[in-house]
C-alpha cells in the first residue's frame, strides 16, 4: 500500500498547490494472507456470485450517511 500512500500524498500537495478542494480516496490492503484461500477458491472454479438485486442495494444505500 505504500505506492497509494505515496500517490494520495502527491495528490494533496497538488491540491495544495493549485488550492483545488477534492476529496481523495485512498483504498489501503492488508498483507493478503486471507485472500490467499479465496484466490485459490477462484482458480477452482469454486466461488459463489454473491450479487444483489437493486432493491437490495438501494435499501443498503439508504442507510449510508450523506456527508
Amino acid at each position: 500500500p505504500t505506492h497509494a500512500i505515496a500517490a494520495a500524498i502527491r495528490e494533496a500537495m497538488e491540491c495544495k498547490r493549485t488550492g483545488e478542494k477534492k476529496v481523495i480516496l485512498m483504498a489501503m490492503c492488508g498483507h493478503g494472507h486471507f485472500d490467499l484461500a479465496s484466490y485459490e477458491k477462484y482458480l477452482r472454479g469454486d466461488m459463489v456470485d454473491l450479487s444483489h438485486s437493486d432493491e437490495k442495494l438501494q435499501e443498503a444505500l439508504a442507510a449510508v450517511p450523506k456527508i
